[in-house]
């Protein structure tokens, strides 16, 4: 057992290891066990090599346990040792063993490590941006997971998917997630942010759409030393002849502390919000053709228009939209949309691992860019994947001289698949591809499978 254990993890530093080493080499994982006193027994699946395989299957377009089972088979063939069962049962087992701990641990060291990477020259205005939002993930039709996850209530029972919320933060620079919270699907947006802004750090800048536009939240976010802006909530009447004028369509306004506590504060949190605040507002017009938003109102906490000018926020602001590219990256382009696990734990688990193996690919990203300079986030995160599971098996078959050879290879062809730039381009909102004709499931599917056998 011993020797196929170390067999594996060769294996796997030489394959995964090797193009993440300095993101989460093998001593990362052993110190963050090590820190939440997890103890496991001896055996071929351990938590090291349950993570890796873990990872290798989420990174792979083929997403199934039987796949990840198949490549630690292959990985043991010709090595003179017991090659293990083909039956998935004993990884299945493995990966629920694995803490939600350790998984939450290794996507914040991952996060924090490729944040420190950022140098002087990537930053705005000398401050570094984070950008916040909300999404969704569906999974199997089980009890447990209707139980912590369930469906929306405009759906029958038996014919929806159990749905969770997810609140994500992005590093601007890097397209790196930083911090992640996971709640019931009917939870409002502010109620995740409100979890994520303890790993905001002091200067930080916060980008976010109007639903996180509120007077406690602006309070909040000054109070950790940190700025944002946000786009001005539609229940706000958008009017320029109050306030301070400071620039065009730019000026100084007063807002002042709700009458009644607002949902989602408590009286001893609503207590202690301050009177009044003094934020800048900000409003342009959009005249690109296609696009649906015509008239943009921003309301920040950067006061200093001498240090942070009119158009370098309204151009900061601008690049919103990559949170929205980044949530595909996950859910389109490495497939957590729809999740296939059938406990709620696993479900979680599955949501870390995604983060933990998105995250190291934005790090060969960051690396491959500034290598050869390319900007890291014009380089394509497919084309990326692609490549390192195209180069792994060239790293398992190399010595080690030959292996960081080919590690440089595969920086260079990284950096080489860059996304064009296409400003302003809109495209209608439409499908040419027709859906099959096929009906909606409106009953369970055990009422019309019975309506079948009685017909």
């Amino acid at each position: 057992m011993t020797l196929r254990v170390q067999i594996l993890k060769d294996k796997f530093n030489q394959s995964l290891g090797l193009p993440f080493k300095e993101l989460l080499p093998e001593s990362v994982i052993r110190l963050a066990i090590s820190e939440l006193k997890i103890k496991y027994k001896k055996r071929l699946f351990d938590p090291i090599i349950t993570l890796w395989a873990f990872l290798s299957q989420v990174l792979d377009p083929d997403k199934t346990c039987h796949n990840a089972v198949s490549k630690i088979i292959a990985y043991l063939a010709g090595e003179e040792v017991e090659i293990p069962s083909t039956d998935t049962s004993g990884y299945c087992q493995a990966r629920a063993r694995l803490p939600e701990k350790l998984l939450e641990k290794l996507f914040n060291s991952t996060a924090q490590n490729l944040g420190e990477k950022v140098t002087e020259e990537y930053l705005w205005c000398g401050r570094n941006v984070k950008v916040i939002d909300g999404s969704s993930v569906s999974m199997p039709d089980t009890v447990e997971n209707q139980k912590e996850y369930p469906q929306t209530s405009s759906q029958q029972p038996g014919c929806g998917f159990p749905i969770a919320k997810i609140g994500v933060i992005f590093s601007l620079f890097t397209g790196a997630a930083t911090a992640l919270c996971i709640d019931v699907f009917n939870t409002h947006d502010i109620k995740l942010a409100r979890r994520l802004y303890s790993f905001l750090k002091p200067n930080d800048v916060l980008l976010g759409d109007r639903a996180f536009c509120a007077y406690a939240d602006m309070v909040t976010i000054t109070k950790l030393d940190c700025d944002a802006i946000f786009r001005k909530h539609q229940s706000r009447t958008a009017t320029m002849r109050k306030g301070k004028i400071v620039g065009d369509c730019d000026k100084l306004v007063t807002w002042y502390k709700p009458k009644s506590c607002p949902k989602g504060l408590n009286k001893d949190e609503f207590d202690a919000l301050p009177s009044s605040i003094t934020v800048r507002e900000i409003y342009y017009y959009i005249v690109i053709p296609g696009f649906r938003t015509q008239q943009v109102s921003l309301i920040t906490t950067l006061l200093d228009k001498s240090s942070y000018s009119t158009l370098e926020i309204v151009g900061l602001y601008g690049k919103r939209w990559d949170v929205e590219l980044d949530l595909r990256h996950l859910k389109t382009t490495l497939g957590m949309d729809v999740l296939r696990c059938k406990t709620p734990s696993m479900v979680r688990k599955k949501i870390y691992v995604y983060l933990l193996a998105y995250n190291l690919l934005r790090s060969l990203m960051w690396s491959a860019g500034t290598t050869y300079g390319n900007p890291p986030l014009r380089l394509s995160l497919q084309g990326t994947r692609h490549h390192l599971n195209n180069f792994i098996p060239k790293f398992l078959a190399a010595t080690s001289t030959k292996r960081f050879q080919i590690y440089w290879t595969l920086l260079k062809v990284i950096a080489h698949k860059a996304v064009p730039d296409r400003p302003g381009r809109s495209e209608p909102r439409v499908t040419k591809r027709r859906p099959k004709a096929y009906p909606r499931l409106t009953k369970p599917r055990y009422e019309l499978r019975h309506q079948l056998q009685t017909a």
